[in-house]
């Protein structure tokens, strides 16, 4: 643990919190307050005196719930009780795919830039995260070729972040077409970590891995609520798969965290119930920010391409950090030092893109997960800083 380094999201909103008058463009939190259905949902079931434990696996009705859900939106069929496990947030769900697969010494290919906990994860079950680069010009795909070089004897589980954090980058039908018939003949899993799934800007709809043929034994799907119906601070996750491994990750759950928060789990009952037009309402807001500030970013010659997915864009560093170099006599060719500058002179928090893997380097992640004012303000400072 002592030689494990801190995530790299967090350094500079520290700093910035000892900061006035800072605009963030980082964290990955929806500014949307959880709708007041599902909220009132909540608040009901704690009205009501429900404050026991839940069963292990989480609430019954909810299990069916969440089946219901994959099924109408994702044309994906689970048992409810023997392929459906609710966590505690998505990330418990990641957590407990790695530890109940990985062995020690087995290998996890980790695509990157991605978020930041898979490698960690896989480190602390004992695995080996073999980091796998995404190219910009392959717009932050994994191609299949990527995938056949890094695949080795030891490989025992492959990590699919997409809709992906932090490029905004997703995997269409044919791309997974072509990952699948890579892993055919293998005997390696896969972790689709598929927690934007909701928040795709394509012109078809998100597709998961598990949909491909031959892919739905060996896929553990893992997604929750935070982001697509803004319950962050609520704490609850699932994931859906083959019940050999499902039954093996509910142990370690078991032992570990016992269940997920009741009020929540009532809470996400009715979120999946009445929830789709909340949803849809949200897509189509973050999709005006995201044409918004990827126009904005463009324009300011911080080139970024076209993010189809979560509520992430990628821009470049390159030309901005040359003039800045010209303008102010400051080196700021590394993520980072771009992104501190921009946090001194211009009062703008911002995510290296290191903090998702050593390819991010020449590239800052910016969420646009807040109001359209408060990014137009951001774009307007750095437009400023730039000139």
């Amino acid at each position: 643990m002592t030689s494990m380094p801190p995530s790299g999201i967090r350094k500079l909103f520290d700093i910035a919190q000892t900061m006035e008058d800072v605009i963030s463009l980082g964290i990955g939190e929806p500014d949307f307050i959880t709708p007041w259905h599902i909220r009132n949902a909540g608040i009901e079931s704690l009205d009501s005196g429900k404050t026991q434990y839940s069963a292990n696996a989480g609430m019954p009705e909810l299990k069916r719930e969440i089946s219901n859900y994959m099924q109408r939106r994702f044309n994906l069929t689970y048992e409810p009780q023997k392929q459906v496990i609710v966590t505690v947030g998505g990330s418990e769900a990641i957590d407990l795919c790695i530890r109940a697969t990985v062995c020690p010494g087995d290998e996890v290919i980790v695509p990157v830039p991605s978020f930041v906990c898979y490698g960690p994860m896989v480190t602390l079950a004992g695995g080996v995260p073999i980091y796998l680069d995404l190219k910009a010009e392959d717009n932050f795909r994994l191609t299949a070729e990527g995938l056949c070089k890094a695949i080795t004897p030891k490989t025992k589980l492959l990590i699919l972040p997409f809709p992906n954090n932090p490029t905004g980058s997703i995997m269409e039908k044919h791309d997974l077409e072509a990952i699948a018939e890579v892993l055919k003949d293998t005997d390696i899993f896969v972790l689709s970590d598929e927690i934007y799934a909701e928040l795709n800007y394509s012109d078809t709809r998100h597709v998961s891995i598990a949909e491909i043929d031959g892919m739905y034994e060996r896929t553990i799907v893992a997604s929750g609520f935070s982001k697509c119906y803004a319950m962050t601070g609520w704490r609850l996750g699932y994931a859906c798969g083959h019940p050999d491994v499902i039954k093996q990750m509910l142990k370690i759950h078991q032992y570990a965290v016992m269940c997920a928060p009741t009020t929540s789990q009532y809470a996400a009952i009715e979120a999946l119930r009445n929830g789709d037009e909340d949803i849809e309402y949200m897509k189509r807001e973050y999709n005006y920010r995201r044409k918004l500030i990827v126009n904005g970013f463009n324009k300011l010659g911080m080139d970024c391409f076209e993010p189809l997915g979560a509520f992430y864009c990628f821009p470049s560093i390159k030309s901005a950090a040359a003039h800045i170099r010209e303008k102010y006599g400051v080196k700021c060719d590394t993520s980072e030092e771009f992104a501190n500058f921009v946090l001194e002179k211009a009062h703008i928090a911002v995510v290296p893109g290191t903090a998702f893997g050593a390819c991010g380097e020449g590239f800052l992640r910016i969420s646009y997960a807040y109001s359209v004012d408060h990014i137009k303000k951001a774009l307007e400072r750095i437009g400023e800083l730039l000139k």
